[in-house]
């Protein structure tokens, strides 16, 4: 089974010249719970956050404030971040590419395990065959698949329960020309103990760990939010985390046919139980993030708005804000070969 942690990328990398996201790492990394946190509260309007609420904010999840100034230096130097100066004082909003590279992440993770699907018995089989020395691009086309919901069914050859969409048939002609053939086709069966049911290319039993530890982590945060809101800072630190942890788990069951799983599959009460704790902390953790801002500036912040799981399904639209008038500028910091000669850090692992 591919862990999470595996994944070098939990979002697709369609815009990966201009933007790259944290890789995945045991635990949530100060860069994670930075993108995270601009994402729930910025994501529909582009606000900037002051670098001095991000600071704070980060700090209250357990980050020192030399760990959280690195995360938010090493997110701008990826193209995540742009920072807009305030005379002493920097703001930081998501760049448009991250923007936009977020909300179509969070409209997949958001409405994965949404309903039944229905399925044809097809499955589509992916064979390719890259040499040796063809490393990265070998790489590449595994962190595509597994994006895409394939698992390896033998060496070489991957599989998905869902067809091939026409926007991945072109990302794969640019990734391996000539080096694959795609197929859909269904299963035949040889009999007990002769072949291997293409469900196994998944380790069942270690997803539904995962969902279990997902489960037994938060099934008791609703009945807490019912009976006594949390407080501001928790409501935050409660809702990054729910989402850090949740966004992982449609990687490792990509909307596999339920009929196909064991009874009593838990993808919807987790789904159910991630609604409950990010929707039901939504007003609490929007007001306390509003509040941590305005102490650090000067202007309005009510731009800064949480969304809800269903406004992530049904996909986020959001309009770039004006530029505010006076002498502030935005910096974006540079790519390998622009005139400023600035390295880019290489990945955090």
């Amino acid at each position: 089974m591919t862990s999470p942690y595996d994944i070098d990328e939990i979002f697709p990398d369609d815009t990966a010249d201009a933007v790259r996201l944290p890789r995945r790492q045991a635990g949530n990394s100060p860069q994670d719970l930075t993108v995270t946190l601009l994402a729930d509260y910025t994501l529909r309007t582009r606000a900037e956050l002051p670098s001095a609420a991000i600071v704070a904010l980060l700090a209250e999840a357990g980050v020192s404030p030399a760990g959280a100034r690195t995360a938010i230096s090493r997110l701008a130097r990826r193209g995540v971040l742009q920072v807009r100066r305030h005379g002493r004082r920097s703001a930081y909003r998501l760049t448009p590419e991250a923007a936009g590279f977020l909300a179509v992440g969070g409209s997949w993770i958001a409405s994965a395990a949404t309903g039944a699907e229905p399925w044809d018995e097809h499955w589509t089989l992916i064979a390719f065959s890259l040499p040796q020395a063809a490393r990265a691009q070998r790489q590449e086309l595994r962190n595509r698949l597994r994006w895409m919901g394939y698992a390896p069914l033998y060496d070489g050859l991957w599989i998905s329960p869902h067809d091939l969409t026409e926007k991945a048939r072109a990302k794969f002609a640019l990734i391996a020309p000539g080096a694959m053939t795609v197929f859909r086709a269904r299963h035949v069966e040889l009999g007990a103990g002769l072949d291997r049911n293409p469900v196994e290319a998944w380790d069942i039993a270690a997803i539904a760990h995962e969902y279990e530890k997902f489960l037994q982590r938060w099934r008791h945060v609703p009945a807490h939010i019912a009976a006594e809101q949390p407080a501001g800072p928790e409501a935050v630190r409660f809702r990054t985390e729910v989402m850090d942890t949740y966004r992982r788990l449609p990687i490792l069951d990509p909307r596999l046919p339920l009929h196909l799983l064991p009874a009593g599959w838990p993808r919807q009460p987790a789904r159910d139980l991630f609604i409950a704790v990010y929707d039901g902390l939504a007003a609490t953790a929007q007001k306390h993030v509003r509040t941590v801002a305005a102490a650090v500036t000067d202007g309005p912040v009510t731009d800064i708005q949480a969304h809800t799981v269903d406004d992530l399904s049904t996909g986020l639209q959001f309009t770039p804000p004006e530029p505010p008038a006076g002498r502030s500028r935005i910096r974006r910091a540079a790519r390998p070969g622009d005139a400023t000669g600035r390295r880019e850090l290489p990945p955090v692992r």
